[in-house]
């Protein structure tokens, strides 16, 4: 956490001049280890302009929304000092008013509720409150955010479904208005990349169900948006919620004001265009704004996943055959 503050104090706000500078200065110390070097890494890109902005561009265009979805790679700390950067600065103006939180399920609902009620000078106890997920999100990436804006006295939302929630989403069908919230192309689209993010492992049958899941999920999240309350409420979700071509600015409502969706993404040292990032199956582009950072790992997790599933099946042969 403490290296987090220290990125942040080494990120200024840049003058609005250069429209070819970086967001962030070249003395700037990465967390994020690889291609660093890569020449996208500290641009933000405005997609629907197709050009190069500052932050404190992007920052003018965030506080005139109702709506901030930023998007993230769930293990890239880059991302998290980027996200906590925003919401301090619209929070210093005023314009926050709430965030929700991905990592933060219904069932948490009622502990966010009564924060009021803890030592917000105690990190381990807002965490033991809020009985914060450790195995699934890294309490040094999320806790930076969660205690900023509940010491500033933003309100705070779970924006997933629980556990008991999605397994009977699992079982049975959406409602009607979650179900109808996508298009043809658009479901097929998302089976398609349900697909690709199993490595295409999964089997046919669990497609149904995991759509339902994704759409469920993004309807929750639309629904812990209180769009029509004044100023700016955020969400904190991975990249592909933020996507507005498939994700939850689908489920919000025609009235929920202005929408800015900003995709927080790694480098890729075969893609030296922005363009190449925003990967659009429509005309719909699935971000309004990229912000470009170093990338936290190299490891190949589809080889991985079959690695793993292979050694599994060696070791079921192998019990097999002593018996």
């Amino acid at each position: 956490m403490k290296v987090l503050i220290a990125v942040l104090v080494s990120l200024p706000l840049l003058s609005a001049c250069a429209a070819t500078e970086r967001t962030r200065t070249e003395e700037t110390i990465w967390l994020s280890p690889l291609h660093v070097e890569h020449a996208l890494v500290g641009q933000l890109w405005d997609a629907r302009a197709g050009s190069v902005i500052t932050q404190r561009q992007l920052l003018t265009v965030l506080r005139e929304s109702r709506v901030v979805i930023l998007g993230e790679k769930h293990d890239n700390p880059d991302h998290h000092a980027i996200q906590r950067e925003i919401l301090a600065e619209l929070g210093a103006s005023g314009d926050l008013t709430a965030v929700s939180f991905e990592m933060l399920d219904s069932s948490q609902q009622a502990a966010l509720d009564t924060l009021a009620e803890v030592d917000l000078g105690s990190e381990s106890a807002v965490r033991t409150h809020l009985q914060w997920d450790e195995e699934g999100w890294d309490w040094d990436l999320y806790g930076p955010l969660v205690m900023d804006a509940a010491r500033a006295g933003v309100t705070l939302r779970a924006a997933n479904i629980s556990t008991d929630e999605m397994m009977a989403v699992y079982g049975s069908e959406l409602p009607e208005e979650v179900a109808a919230a996508l298009g043809a192309a658009q479901l097929a689209k998302l089976h398609t990349e349900i697909d690709e993010s199993h490595c295409g492992m999964l089997p046919e049958s669990q497609f149904p169900a995991m759509v339902r899941v994704q759409q469920a999920r993004d309807a929750s999240m639309a629904k812990s948006i209180d769009a029509s309350a004044q100023g700016t409420h955020a969400l904190i979700a991975g990249n592909f919620h933020a996507r507005r071509d498939l994700g939850v600015a689908n489920y919000l409502p025609d009235d929920a004001g202005p929408i800015v969706s900003v995709g927080i993404l790694e480098v890729d040292p075969d893609m030296q265009n922005p363009q190449d990032y925003l990967q659009a199956f429509s005309d719909v582009l699935p971000y309004d704004y990229l912000w470009f950072t170093p990338a936290v790992s190299a490891e190949d997790y589809c080889a991985s996943l079959r690695e793993g599933r292979e050694q599994t099946a060696f070791n079921a042969s192998a019990s097999r055959s002593d018996n």
